[in-house]
């Protein structure tokens, strides 16, 4: 976010240049110049602020601010509010996906309203076009109505829309949670068998979120059987072991990767490291991330972490 705040204060003394339309959108519309480019813009005007933090995220900041012409559909603040939060969670841990949806907002050239108005669809920077309508005096991108057209940057022209985009392919929300996640996925066996023994599953199975490094079952062959076993006796030290694999929120690869550590739901904090492309949690080694469920995401690790005190 640093980006953004930098953008924020260069922006700050940025007027955004808008004639509000009282009459239909396809009516022709004028502007003052705006020195400003797309992105300073958006964040002056106040209400793109999670577009602005995507962007951010998508690596588009300078793509958006440096080239051009564009024109963007742009949704509001209100607009991203209306989409489910796991949606936008799904999107945020995956930033290609993220990056697609983004660029599908986007057309190449300054294509103002008297422009949109006359055509049927438009290509976006994602490859794939919007269909535009025009209905009853006012425009319609993909069903998202343009609420304010031809704000004016200088490297294009947005269009306020009030709707966020959805290319046909982008990743649908995950509907099962991480513990039928993990029992869909075939190779945690050992460890959903273990939380059923220690009496866990109703507790992943809750609103959370959690973050779980999984291991899998080549993870737990690797522990002796007499360990595996005095666990199985003990439900307490399993109930600790167990938690110690648990954190609580969402913690996508992108969070882990910044972090030092993590505190788990046994107490103890894991530590975590990273090393060029590799991650260890513990010292187990991710071996996938971001496994996406309805409460939360699973990293799946290949060895099983024992606290120190077990």
């Amino acid at each position: 976010m640093k980006r953004i705040r930098l953008i924020l204060a260069l922006a700050a003394g940025a007027a955004v240049a808008v004639v509000a339309v009282g009459a239909p959108a396809s009516a022709q519309t004028t502007s003052s110049a705006n020195d400003a480019n797309i992105v300073q813009t958006a964040v002056a005007a106040g209400q793109f602020t999670t577009l602005a933090s995507l962007l951010e995220k998508a690596g588009l900041v300078d793509a958006l601010a440096n080239g051009g012409p564009f024109t963007v559909f742009a949704p509001t603040d209100a607009a991203f509010a209306k989409v489910p939060k796991a949606t936008l969670d799904a999107l945020a841990a995956d930033p290609a996906a993220l990056r697609s949806v983004l660029l599908y907002h986007v057309a190449s050239g300054s294509l103002k309203a008297a422009d949109v108005v006359k055509l049927s669809s438009a290509k976006t920077l994602e490859g794939r076009s919007v269909a535009i309508k025009v209905v009853d005096g006012s425009v319609y991108v993909d069903g998202a109505k343009v609420t304010m057209p031809d704000v004016m940057a200088s490297n294009g022209v947005i269009h306020v829309i009030d709707s966020v985009l959805i290319p046909m392919s982008a990743p649908a929300a995950p509907t099962k949670n991480i513990v039928q996640t993990a029992v869909a996925a075939g190779q945690f066996k050992t460890l959903t068998s273990l939380l059923r023994k220690a009496g866990l599953v109703s507790t992943l199975q809750g609103k959370g979120p959690f973050t779980v490094f999984a291991p899998t079952d080549a993870a737990f062959a690797k522990v002796p059987k007499a360990t595996l076993a005095a666990l199985a006796k003990d439900k307490a030290k399993l109930r600790s072991v167990l938690l110690y694999h648990v954190a609580k929120g969402k913690l996508p690869a992108a969070k882990v990767v910044k972090l030092r550590s993590a505190k788990t739901l046994n107490g103890q904090r894991v530590a975590i490291r990273v090393n060029g492309s590799t991650v260890s949690i513990g010292g187990a080694k991710v071996t996938k991330a971001d496994v996406l469920a309805s409460n939360g995401l699973i990293h799946v690790i290949n060895k099983v972490l024992i606290p120190a005190n077990q």
